[in-house]
């Protein structure tokens, strides 16, 4: 399998395993900065030079060779289940992607059909009832985990646990685990560990959401989203993310971490 969603510096400073909503965007621009001095311009997501990425194959030989030894200090970065899971509906489901057409082509349209799930209109307009709409999403994004149907799970919902799991099975081992909510003080930590060409002030770093403006946005707070049903899907499909990553799963309203990430009992039950 290799270590997909992995990307590292071209100086080979760093190592980061890429999970979709928490903060890659910014982060991939750090890295891209701390080699040359300048960020990507545009979505790093779309950058074909300038970081290894395994997804090019010209990297994929540098990047395993430096995985497996443990070379470079390695890590990634998480986020409350919950708001994650709030954030992949109203870009992904609600919004309008940068190529100015709807996530993934037919999947909206399939969504409104089985699910009667309800997006808002192309004009950016948000008179819809946000909260139903997201709890028939959750029961389509449970259904794509447990059962593959009506399709695979996306990567901007499946699991987080899933996506930090392939790295270590495949031989890698995370030096840092940190969290969006505290993105500078684990960000900081990960930079105090390394030595790159050009040095970062995270104080001064733009934050590069690029999904920010593309959907509507949340009229509720988080807490609103989810009643006892939507809490039992969630516990169902993200219950090792919520353990391994010491999210609060009993209070919705409470984004912050509730404890401190083991590493070690990271490996151990994602290594399997």
């Amino acid at each position: 399998m290799g270590f997909p969603g992995t990307w590292m510096t071209e100086s080979q400073s760093v190592v980061y395993r890429v999970v979709p909503k928490c903060a890659c965007s910014t982060i991939g621009q750090i890295m891209y900065y701390s080699d040359h001095g300048t960020f990507f311009d545009g979505d790093i997501h779309d950058a074909t030079e300038g970081l290894h990425k395994w997804a090019r194959e010209e990297s994929q030989d540098a990047i395993k060779a430096n995985v497996k030894t443990q070379t470079s200090l390695a890590f990634t970065c998480v986020r409350n289940p919950y708001t994650r899971i709030l954030s992949s509906f109203f870009d992904k489901i609600c919004g309008i992607q940068r190529n100015g057409k709807r996530y993934r082509g037919n999947l909206v349209p399939l969504l409104i059909q089985k699910y009667g799930i309800e997006v808002g209109g192309d004009d950016g307009k948000e008179d819809f009832d946000q909260i139903k709409s997201f709890r028939r999403f959750l029961l389509f994004t449970r259904d794509t985990i447990r059962w593959r149907r009506p399709m695979e799970p996306d990567i901007h919902w499946s699991a987080m646990s899933g996506h930090v799991s392939t790295f270590i099975v495949n031989g890698g081992r995370y030096k840092k685990i940190f969290w969006t909510e505290k993105f500078n003080d684990g960000m900081q930590q990960v930079l105090d560990s390394i030595e790159t060409p050009h040095s970062i002030d995270l104080a001064n770093i733009p934050r590069f959401n690029e999904s920010e403006g593309h959907g509507p946005k949340r009229a509720h707070p988080v807490e609103d989203y989810f009643d006892d049903l939507s809490m039992h899907l969630m516990k169902e499909i993200y219950h090792r993310d919520f353990a391994l990553f010491k999210y609060d799963f009993d209070d919705p309203s409470n984004k912050m971490p509730i404890g401190e990430i083991d590493l070690d009992e990271v490996h151990a039950k994602l290594g399997d």
